[in-house]
């Protein structure tokens, strides 16, 4: 297993998903996101948010948010510290306050997670075009999550990075309804950089043999892989 990230050094990470309906309940979103949320919490010292629509998967529209902080218990607690600031509430009243008749949005889920040891930081891509890819890896016990775990920390995620497989994060998955399971997200330009990048770590000889590794096999440690392509909205500093 990889070193233990020194302490207060590890993020977390909130993530919510908004169901949404085709029409006004995606206007209604992203105007919330440009203009109460993410200053609202620039405030809170949460930087580098994420926005993001769902490209390719299932249940379009739907929009994803992704905030970063040093503190579980800020993200834990963030509505209510967002209620309590005058400036949010006031500019977010049209999607906080909508009626039943015409709601924001369909559902809301939220997930907490926390950063792998391994890779405790977010890392922001550069500027310029881009698409995400959003992957959640569900295992059958614990120990076999811990496992997976350790083989990104100890090899993986190297292989990633020297075959143009850009990470953004790495993380457990603390809260939700299949765990245990971990996330992560990666950048590229466009599908055809990521079809062609994935297909070399796939032929790399590293990965052949880690991967064949006793204890490190797919059906020895994942159950089930989740996988979202996503675009950037314009509010998003990711």
């Amino acid at each position: 297993m990889a070193a233990q990230a020194p302490a207060g050094t590890r993020e977390f990470y909130q993530l919510r998903k908004y169901e949404l309906r085709t029409g006004p309940q995606t206007a209604m979103a992203q105007k919330y996101f440009s203009d109460a949320l993410i200053p609202a919490l620039n405030r809170m010292g949460m930087l580098q948010v994420g926005t993001f629509a769902l490209s390719i998967g299932p249940d379009t529209p739907t929009y994803y948010v992704l905030i970063p902080s040093n503190s579980p218990e800020a993200l834990l607690t963030l509505n209510m510290k967002l209620a309590a600031d005058a400036t949010f509430t006031k500019a977010a009243a049209e999607f906080w306050g909508a009626p039943a008749s015409a709601p924001a949005f369909q559902r809301e889920e939220v997930t907490m997670m926390a950063a792998f040891n391994g890779y405790p930081k977010l890392t922001a891509p550069k500027p310029g075009k881009r698409i995400f890819q959003l992957r959640t890896y569900e295992s059958p016990s614990f120990a076999a999550h811990l496992k997976k775990v350790e083989m990104f920390e100890t090899g993986e995620i190297a292989i990633f990075q020297k075959n143009g497989l850009t990470p953004v994060f790495f993380a457990h998955n603390l809260t939700g309804t299949r765990l245990p399971s971990l996330t992560y997200m990666l950048t590229f330009q466009d599908t055809a950089e990521l079809n062609a990048h994935w297909s070399n770590f796939g032929s790399d000889p590293d990965w052949k043999q880690l991967s064949h590794k006793p204890g490190y096999t797919d059906p020895e440690i994942v159950s089930n892989i989740s996988n979202l392509y996503l675009s950037p909205l314009q509010s998003s500093q990711i």
